[in-house]
């Protein structure tokens, strides 16, 4: 996969119409075909350039952002980027509240694009950093009355964009309708916006939402988590129970080995929430033979991840193996893993 756009060269008007990759999964012996919605082909990189726009838009549209103001929003790293490159585009200053775990290739391409990064080092009782940084976000609107807050959060403008965008582009692709599409979750936004435009137009598509142990977006107990982008340690503002037809979580280790198996037998590389997107779905081919058609919405690409989740000594400092590298330390640490190879379709 390309290893992204310069920052000089990045154009808001080539949001979405990003392509969907048809794959090929073994599960329990059988090939079964997967479609690939590879966000990562946004010119920022990541499904989040969609929300960014809606969200910088909405703020405009409202009187709320215009000369003389700055943009401020707590970010794991993927919408900070985005927020980053598409404030640069309007001339807006932008100050970024990120956390240790944000990838040195977002902290990297935010600074490129003239952004401020403040960084909040002290995580919560579970580990996580969402808490802080929104406190740090509040600290930074009462300090200066020009700071101006999207609220990725609970900004309805978040699902909105994906309702009227990310979902009819599912539907668009080829290949017919996928009898079900599998979506993670952070904010909660894009589940939550896929889902209510396929209520309207494709009741039959089921909705899976998916999460990773640990995480509490749409339930489930707090606990350690190590992937950024998918999960958070506050219940989305968004999504509802009548969303998703189902929610699977996930472990980090499933996620890792399904990224890894991926880019190993395909050369298609893909961060952490596409992996546990990926399993989930293997997964879900395993309990049901009878379905044809799946399709993974692939938040971002590998390119950000290069030194952690694709790191054989990342991999061993958090657990994941112990002594060996590679894809096949990363598959014996997730022993689970539905499907035990992938191919280009």
């Amino acid at each position: 996969m390309p290893e992204g756009t310069p920052a000089r060269a990045k154009d808001v008007s080539r949001i979405g119409r990003t392509p969907l990759l048809p794959v090929r999964l073994r599960v329990a012996g059988r090939w079964r075909e997967v479609g690939l919605k590879l966000e990562q082909f946004n010119p920022g990189g990541s499904v989040k350039d969609r929300t960014a726009y809606a969200l910088v838009e909405d703020l405009e549209d409202r009187g709320l952002l215009g000369p003389g103001r700055t943009v401020v929003e707590s970010t794991s790293g993927n919408l900070g980027a985005a927020l980053a490159y598409v404030c640069r585009s309007r001339g807006y200053p932008f100050v970024a509240v990120v956390d240790p775990r944000a990838s040195r290739r977002n902290l990297d391409e935010m600074a490129a694009l003239a952004a401020t990064l403040e960084r909040v080092d002290a995580p919560d009782a579970h580990g996580g950093y969402l808490r802080a940084r929104i406190r740090r976000v509040r600290e930074l609107l009462a300090s200066d009355p020009t700071c101006v807050w999207p609220d990725q959060y609970r900004n309805p403008a978040n699902p909105r964009v994906h309702r009227e965008q990310t979902g009819p582009e599912i539907l668009r692709h080829g290949s017919g309708r996928p009898d079900a599409v599998f979506v993670a979750v952070s904010t909660g936004g894009t589940l939550a916006g896929v889902a209510q435009y396929l209520r309207m137009v494709a009741p039959g598509c089921r909705v899976v939402g998916v999460d990773v142990r640990g995480s509490v977006v749409l339930g489930g107990p707090p606990g350690r988590r190590r992937l950024t982008g998918i999960g958070a340690g506050r219940p989305s503002d968004f999504a509802r129970p009548g969303d998703g037809d189902q929610v699977r979580h996930l472990s980090d280790a499933e996620a890792v080995a399904a990224c890894r198996l991926l880019r190993e037998r395909t050369g298609v590389g893909v961060g952490g929430s596409s992996g546990a997107v990926l399993a989930a779905a293997a997964r879900y081919l395993t309990e049901r033979p009878e379905v044809e058609r799946v399709v993974c919405l692939c938040a971002d690409g590998a390119d950000r991840y290069e030194d952690t989740l694709y790191s054989g000594a990342w991999l061993r400092e958090h657990g994941f193996a112990t002594g060996t590298t590679g894809a096949a330390a990363a598959r014996t640490a997730a022993a689970g893993l539905a499907f035990d190879a992938v191919a280009l379709a």
